[in-house]
């Protein structure tokens, strides 16, 4: 990922802008709203190596001098799902662990109930960083 830093800190115009745009840890919540209320099933967790790397990956090129870090949010995205299955699907493709029986049974409970228009939400929390690229002027200056 450091490379790719690199990369983008050569392509971006003097003083550009990157924003780094990521899950900030491994827990996530999952409820289903039915019938105006929202009934918490429980936590998921996922493998965060791959956080853990790119955390690494920006400090790195923030100590290096390419970025300074202008700015960070931490903020929960919603994301909906309508199936039981949908939610196996996207499980597997970003957690890269094996889902716990346990909540995919919870939520195909749920799914058996009557209920109307009933959705799988799972929150994520995410961390935004703006990165000002730092003007090659200025590097050349500090070296």
């Amino acid at each position: 990922m450091v490379h790719a830093l690199r990369e983008a800190h050569r392509v971006l115009k003097p003083t550009g802008l990157l924003i780094d745009l990521r899950p900030r840890s491994a827990h996530r919540h999952v409820g289903i709203p039915c019938d105006g209320c929202f009934q918490p099933l429980g936590m998921v967790h996922r493998n965060i190596d791959d956080v853990r790397a790119a955390n690494r990956a920006v400090a790195h090129v923030v100590r290096a001098g390419l970025f300074k870090i202008e700015g960070r949010v931490r903020f929960d995205c919603k994301r909906i799902m309508d199936t039981p299955g949908e939610f196996q699907i996207w499980w597997d493709e970003f957690a890269h662990i094996q889902l716990d029986d346990d909540m995919l049974r919870k939520i195909e409970n749920v799914f058996k109930a009557k209920c109307e228009k009933r959705k799988i939400v799972v929150e994520i929390p995410l961390a935004m960083r703006k990165l000002r690229k730092v003007d090659n002027a200025v590097l050349s200056k500090m070296m």
